[in-house]
C-alpha cells in the first residue's frame, strides 16, 4: 500500500470552499496553493495507484478562531490533486483528520493512501 504525506503552508480561508472561487476563476491566492500542493503530489505518481484513494487532511493552526472546518478545504485539496494525476476526484475518499494547536506558522498535512491490494 503506497502512501504520501504533504505538508504545505495553511494560506488562511482563501482555500476554503467559499472562497477560493469567484464566479467561474479561481482566485490568485488560491491558484497559488493548488500549484504549490500540485508540485509536491507529482513525485508520487498516484495516477498509477490502485483506486479509489483516500485523502486525510490534518491541520496545526494558531489559535481556535484561525482553524478552518477541514472538511471546507477538501474541494480544493482534491480539485488539485485531480488536476495534477488526472485522477477524478470521484475516485477520492475525503477524511476530516486532526486539529493542532501550534505557535508556528499554520499547516496541512495531507495523507494520501492507496487502498490495500486485496
Amino acid at each position: 500500500m503506497r502512501t504520501a504525506v504533504i505538508e504545505i503552508g495553511y494560506p488562511g480561508s482563501i482555500i476554503s470552499v467559499n472562497h477560493y472561487k469567484y464566479k467561474y476563476y479561481t482566485k490568485k491566492g488560491a491558484r497559488d496553493f493548488m500549484e504549490e500542493l500540485g508540485w509536491q503530489v507529482k513525485p508520487h505518481h498516484i495516477e498509477e495507484w490502485k483506486l479509489p484513494i483516500t485523502v486525510r487532511c490534518s491541520g496545526f493552526f494558531t489559535d481556535k478562531r484561525s482553524t478552518p472546518d477541514l472538511s471546507n478545504l477538501s474541494k480544493i485539496i482534491l480539485d488539485s490533486l485531480e488536476e495534477v494525476s488526472g485522477v477524478n476526484d470521484r475516485n477520492m475518499r475525503w477524511q476530516d483528520g486532526d486539529i493542532n494547536y501550534t505557535e508556528d506558522d499554520p499547516k496541512l498535512v495531507i495523507e494520501i493512501k492507496e487502498l490495500d491490494a486485496d
